[in-house]
Order: C-alpha cells, then structure tokens, then sequence
C-alpha cells in the first residue's frame, strides 16, 4: 500500500510540475473600482504570480466599460473569475480570497 502511495505522490509531483509549465489564460470580470474588485485583483494577481510566475495571461474587464463581454460569458455576478485554459473551463464566482479553493480548482493543489 505505501508503494501505490508513493507513485500517486510522485504522479501528483509531475502533474504539479508540468501545471507550472503549461500556460494558463484566466478572465477576471470585476464591476467597477469598489473594495470588492480591489481585493479579487489583488488575491487572483498574488496567487498568479506565487503559482504561475511567468505562465499565465490574466485579462481583467470590468462589467461598466464591456458589458457586452458579459453577456457572452454569461457573467452572472462580480467578481467572477474564468479560467480558459488550460482545459477544463473553471468559473469561480464571489469571493477569491480563499486562495486553496481557488488553487484546487486551477489544478495546482490536489484536493483534500
């Protein structure tokens, strides 16, 4: 049993390493300047640049200056942040300061 134990460590360490190397392309929908919007860009921007240092692309819209970009997402609240790529598409919506919740559904923490 340690045995399988080990592999799946092992597998997790790869997956986890070449998480870090894939290139990752997230939307942040924010509704204007308001603390709520500060806080989400401020979390998303530390957690990319801790996790994804150099391998992502983050866009931040806000919902006042494009709204139309809303309607084709189906942005049903801010912040809401979507993860393009890679695949599968993930939204997370409402607070983004819970930084493991938002690391598990990147890909890059293994859930617990």
């Amino acid at each position: 049993m340690a045995k399988k134990s080990k592999s799946s460590v092992a597998a997790f360490e790869r997956a986890a390493k070449s998480a870090k190397t894939r290139q990752y392309v997230l939307r942040l929908y924010v509704a204007g300047v308001n603390p709520r919007s500060s806080a989400a860009i401020i979390s998303i921007t530390q957690i990319c640049e801790e996790h994804l240092k150099g391998n992502y692309e983050l866009e931040i819209i806000d919902l006042y200056q494009q709204p139309t970009l809303a309607q084709g997402e189906q942005i049903i609240a801010a912040p809401t942040l979507i993860k393009k790529l890679p695949l599968p598409l993930r939204r997370f919506i409402g607070n983004l300061a819970d930084q493991e919740r938002i690391l598990v559904g990147l890909d890059l923490r293994p859930k617990k």
